[in-house]
This record gives structure tokens, sequence and C-alpha cells, in this order.
């Protein structure tokens, strides 16, 4: 299968990929997807338990995450495999990793001795809690730092258990803040030579995008609640039922809210001083909220839509995947794109983001099928092992 060229900005760079599951394994997504060399580490065997993640008789979600890496199977838990993955490690500008904190210094693989050796070299570490403090050495998946960090308390219905998304935000806020550290870490070495560590917590991922929530309570004693579809105060902004389906309208804005009611053929709600100003429309949200309902109640989607466009008013339809796949727009984007997998055929997914002009980045090479897929490339070419020394590895299973 031909490989498209790589234009992307990172390209020249390797990065090599420890851990499993998300957080590490997406932010080695974001690096290839922007041009770099990856070279995935998964254990002999199964591989990488994203392998089998998804929904679906057949799981595809491995397609996505694996996608421009090259995998290299490599039991970590062994000497043979850590003076095996040292080796790769001296080949490379960046290591990822998402393991337990203590993991790799348990294997040999402390970053201040792989930075002794490789003064240059960029260490990307993701875990539950941090590399310190007193919960470092605790378990942490993503959705419990979700819940440490504000996010699920104030997901969900007031009167309902706090809910979550359908995905998992909270490995991949911990992998983009890791991915961005990366960045702004190979800036620093370029202009110094040095490389570093980058820590990265689930929680602290999470705490980041709060926006005011513990300003607002350090102030003025105010805990955000649980508030089901709306912003407590930020109205209109929020999904109504038309005819046929949900439909999502954002007119908050003063201005906005004014063209909204010339399309509802509703122009005395904009004088009414219950609703005339940001802060009367946040006290009688939920009046508001039921008087818009109950109009666009009466009219299909495509109607809705037609109106809001017309009169300049942010909203649009509820996409699901098939409504995605269907889009004009999406489609002369190119935010989703058709990929020649090796394991499944066509397949369409999210194209790389974000887009650049000058070095674009995308989808080279389809995810690995097995495990090890890239053995021979990896240990044989690069670090030179022979095909016998191979043979060995593979029967003691180190690789």
């Amino acid at each position: 299968m031909s490989q498209p060229p790589n234009t992307g900005a990172l390209k020249g760079l390797r990065v090599v990929e420890m851990g499993q599951l998300l957080a590490g394994p997406f932010c080695g997504q974001l690096l290839g997807d922007m041009g770099a060399e990856i070279i995935k580490l998964e254990p002999p065997g199964r591989g990488d338990p994203m392998r089998d993640w998804g929904l679906g008789e057949e799981k595809v979600q491995w397609e996505v995450i694996a996608r421009n890496k090259k995998s290299a199977t490599c039991n970590l838990r062994v000497p043979e495999g850590q003076d095996l993955a040292r080796r790769l490690i001296a080949t490379a500008d960046i290591v990822i990793e998402n393991f337990k904190p203590g993991t790799l210094e348990r294997w040999g693989l402390a970053p201040e001795d792989l930075l002794k050796e490789q003064p240059g070299l960029i260490i990307a570490r993701m875990s539950g809690y941090g590399q310190d403090g007193p919960y470092s050495d605790r378990a942490g998946f993503g959705g419990i730092g979700e819940a440490m960090g504000g996010w699920r308390y104030i997901v969900g219905e007031p009167d309902r258990p706090p809910a979550r998304m359908g995905i998992s935000i909270g490995d991949t806020l911990c992998a983009t803040y890791g991915c961005m550290g990366v960045l702004a870490a190979l800036h620093h070495r370029e202009k110094t030579g040095e490389g570093q560590v980058i820590d990265t917590a689930l929680y602290e991922a999470v705490l980041q995008v709060m926006e005011g929530l513990v300003p607002e309570y350090d102030h003025g004693g105010v805990i955000r609640e649980r508030s089901g579809s709306i912003l407590p105060g930020i109205a209109p902004s929020n999904v109504y039922q038309c005819k046929d389906g949900p439909f999502m309208i954002g007119a908050n804005n003063d201005a906005i809210f004014k063209r909204l009611t010339q399309a509802m053929g509703r122009p005395d709600l904009a004088e009414d001083q219950d609703y005339a100003t940001h802060v009367g429309r946040g006290r009688k949200q939920a009046e508001l909220d039921a008087i818009i309902n109950a109009w666009t109640a009466q009219h299909t989607i495509d109607e809705v839509d037609a109106l809001m466009i017309e009169h300049s008013i942010p909203a649009g339809r509820v996409y699901t995947a098939k409504d995605m796949l269907a889009d004009p727009h999406f489609q002369a984007r190119e935010a989703i794109v058709e990929v020649e997998t090796d394991g499944r055929g066509k397949l369409r997914m999210q194209n790389a983001f974000p887009r650049f002009s000058k070095t674009p980045s995308g989808i080279r090479r389809p995810a690995p099928v097995t495990p090890g897929q890239h053995n021979a490339e990896i240990y044989g070419t690069l670090l030179g092992i022979g095909g016998e020394e191979l043979e060995r590895l593979a029967a003691q299973d180190v690789i």
C-alpha cells in the first residue's frame, strides 16, 4: 500500500510511545498526525487493550488512535525488554508514557537517567495525579480525573447523580496538554539544546477547562451545580425540540436575541424588560426556553434552520455520525476522510487537525494490524539486530 508523502510540521522527529489505552496513545496520535515518526511499544501477545475498544461487533476505534504508528512488541517487565526500550529511546527525540508513577524508575528507565545519557530528550509523562504529591501512587483513570477535576459534579440534570460524557474526555484532555507541552519543549530545545520532562495529570488537565469554577467559590462562595443542558444565566442557549428532532440555538447576545425574536415573529420579547437584557434573560431562563421551545415545536428542523440562517443567528442541527458523513461542510473541509486500512478495508474517520497552510498534517499509514508488525524494521533495520537474535527474543517473549 503506497503511503502519502509526509508534509507534517514534525517530520524528522522520532517518538517512542510507551503505555496503553488512551492518554499516552492519543498524545502519540496527535504528534503522528503532525508528521512525527511514532514507534509504539506493545506488550507481546494481545498488544494494547485499545485494540478491543469501541462499539459494534468489529472494534475499529484502534484504527483512529493507532494511525501513523509503527508497532513493535517489547516486554518492558523483563531486563532484555528494558534494554531494547533504552536502545530505541537513544534514537528518539521524544518519549511518551502513561504508566503509574514510579514504573519507569522500577524498570531502570528513570527520566533523570535517560536525560543524563541523552540531554536533549523530551519525556511526556501522563498519569492520574501527577508524578509527585500525596496521591501520586494511586491508580487513576480518566473518569477519576474528571471527578477530581470538577467536571463530573457539574454534568447532568440537577435532580440526578453526576453524569459523564459519552467519550473519555479526561484522557484526551490530558493527552492534548501533553502534546502542547511537547511542542513547547521542542521550542526550548531548539534554543538551548536542553530536553526536559513534561508532567501532566488527568485531574489537572480537567481543572484547566473549568473556567471560573474555583475563583467563583473563592471570591463569592458559589459552588456550581448540575444544570442539565444549560449554562445558568446564559440565555437563550439550549437545545430545542422541533417537529422532527432537536435543534441547537445560541442567541444570548442582546443584538442576536433581537434577531431571534424577529425570526420567531415575536419582536415584543425584545422589548419586554424581563428579556431585553442579558441579566434579565438569565433570571427568566426557564420561562424563555419554554417560549422558544413552544415555537420550535411548530416547525421542522429545516424550517427553523432556514430562519436562523436568514437572520444570522448561531444555530445548528445536533449531529450524529450519520449526519456528519452526509453534511457538505464536513465534505468540503475534509473534516472526515476515507482511509484504506490494512485490516478493515476503506474506513472513514476524523481527519488530522488542526489545519496547517504550509506543513499540512495527514494520515500517512493505517493502524498496525498485529502487535509487532514492524519488529523487523524497528529492531532489525533501526537497531541492527540479526534475524537469529530476533527469533530468540520472540521465542522468549521479550518481543
